[in-house]
C-alpha cells in the first residue's frame, strides 16, 4: 500500500544545528519547515538538533506537526572520543544496540520508523566539528532499520577533518541526495555523488524588514571562529570605517549570535557614539533590515546572503581562510557582487559602488534548490 493510501502520516526527520540560537542556522530550519508546511502539511515532522527546547519555541507554528528532539546530536557529541571514525562507529553501534545509551533509547526507537531523514544545510559537518560526522552515521544506521530515504542538502563539508574523506564517502554513498552549497565541497566528495547548487535559504529567501529608517551602513562582526581576538577585529573594522569616513549616526551593528557578535560593538561603542545595535532577538522577530541603498560589512555568511538578496552592496570579511573563504566565495560566485577581505589583513577596499543579486539570479537559484527539494521528498 502506498503512503498516500495508508492511514498513517508520512514521517520526516530533519537534522540540523538549530536552537543555539544562531540566526543562520535557525533560518535554514525555518526554510525547510515552511516548505514542508506547503508540500507536506499532514506529515509528522521531527527536528533533531542540539538545543530542542529553544528550537521548539523559535520555530513554533512554522509546521503544524513539528516536534523537536536531540537524539543524533546527543549521540554524536557524547561519544567517547571526537575522532570521526570512532564517533561514526559508536553512533552506528548505538542505533543497533540502544541499551548502550539508555537515555537515548526512545529516540533511537523513533528513528526506526522514519520515511525520510534529511540532514539540512549548513557548515557543521567538517574539520571544525569532526564529531558531527556521527549525524551522517546515525542517519545511515537508521536507514538500515527503517529503509528511510536519506538526503543531505546545502552542505559545507570544507575543510575536511584529517583522514575523514573515505569515511564521508562511505557514509554518503547511502544517501539518495548529496547536495552542497559550494563547489569545493562537491569536488571533495564527488566520488560520493555530491553536486553543488547553493545554500538552502535560496529555496525561499525571506523578504527584508520594511524599515523606513534603516541606516546606510550595516555591520556584523563575529568573534567565535578564527584566531583573531575581538580587539583585533575591532581595530580592523574601525580602520575601515574611518577610511570610508562613515558617520556613526549612519551605522548599525546587527547580531547573528547573541553576545558573540556584540563583543566588537562593545569595544567600539565609545568611539562610535551614534551607532545603533540590533540584537539577534529583534533580527529574528522582525527580519533583517536590509535595503538596496545600503553598504554592508559582514563576517556572517547568511547576512551576506540576505543583504545581497535585498540588493545591498558590501564587503565580506573572512575570519577563517580555510572555512569562511569558501563560504563567502560561494555567494560571490553566484553573483552577490560583494568583495571579500581577510580579517587579518590591512587592505582597505573602496566603498562598493554596486552589488546585490539580480532578481533573475534569485529566481534561478530558487528553481535550482526547488528541484533538489523535489528529489529529497521523492516517493517514487
Amino acid at each position: 500500500m502506498s503512503r498516500a493510501e495508508s492511514a498513517s502520516p508520512r514521517r520526516i526527520y530533519l537534522v540540523g544545528p538549530t536552537g543555539l540560537p544562531n540566526f543562520g542556522d535557525e533560518l535554514l530550519a525555518a526554510t525547510w519547515l515552511r516548505h514542508l508546511a506547503r508540500v507536506a502539511p499532514d506529515a509528522e515532522v521531527w527536528l533533531d538538533c542540539h538545543t530542542p527546547g529553544t528550537a521548539q519555541v523559535m520555530l513554533a507554528g512554522l509546521h503544524p506537526n513539528l516536534r523537536c528532539t536531540n537524539t543524533l546530536w546527543r549521540l554524536s557529541t557524547e561519544a567517547p572520543t571526537a575522532d570521526p571514525w570512532q564517533v561514526a562507529a559508536w553512533v552506528r553501534r548505538v542505533l543497533h544496540e540502544p541499551g548502550l545509551m539508555p537515555r537515548c533509547h526512545p529516540g533511537v526507537e523513533l528513528l526506526g520508523h522514519m520515511d525520510v531523514i534529511h540532514v539540512i544545510g549548513g557548515g557543521y559537518i567538517n574539520g571544525l566539528w569532526p564529531q558531527h560526522v556521527g549525524l551522517l552515521a546515525g542517519a545511515v544506521a537508521a536507514r538500515e532499520r527503517s529503509g528511510a530515504r536519506l538526503a543531505a542538502t546545502g552542505q559545507g563539508f570544507a575543510p575536511l577533518a584529517p583522514g575523514s574523506g573515505e569515511l564521508l564517502h562511505a557514509l554518503l554513498r547511502h544517501f539518495a541526495v548529496v547536495d552542497t552549497r559550494d563547489e569545493h565541497s562537491a569536488e571533495l566528495l564527488a566520488s560520493a555523488g555530491a553536486r553543488a547548487t547553493c545554500d538552502d535559504v535560496f529555496l525561499e529567501v525571506p523578504k527584508p524588514e520594511d524599515h523606513e529608517k534603516a541606516r546606510k551602513f550595516m555591520v556584523c562582526m563575529q568573534s567565535d571562529i578564527g584566531a583573531l581576538e575581538p580587539s583585533a577585529l575591532a581595530g580592523r573594522l574601525l580602520g575601515l570605517l574611518r577610511r570610508w569616513e562613515v558617520p556613526s549616526e549612519e551605522l548599525t551593528f546587527v547580531e547573528a549570535i547573541p553576545r558573540i557578535d556584540r563583543a566588537v560593538y562593545d569595544l567600539l561603542s565609545a568611539e562610535l557614539p551614534g551607532a545603533e545595535f540590533v540584537p539577534m532577538s529583534a533580527l529574528w522577530r522582525r527580519g533583517i533590515p536590509a535595503a538596496a541603498d545600503q553598504v554592508w560589512i559582514s563576517t556572517r555568511f547568511h547576512l551576506h546572503l540576505l543583504a545581497a538578496a535585498a540588493g545591498a552592496r558590501g564587503v565580506a570579511v573572512s575570519v577563517s581562510p580555510d572555512y569562511y573563504d569558501t563560504k563567502h566565495a560561494s555567494l560571490i560566485r553566484l553573483g552577490s557582487g560583494w568583495s571579500m577581505i581577510d580579517a587579518a589583513g590591512d587592505d582597505v577596499p573602496p566603498i562598493p559602488e554596486d552589488g546585490g543579486y539580480a532578481a533573475d539570479t534569485l529566481d534561478m537559484l530558487a528553481t535550482m534548490k526547488g528541484i533538489v527539494a523535489e528529489h529529497v521528498y521523492d516517493t517514487e
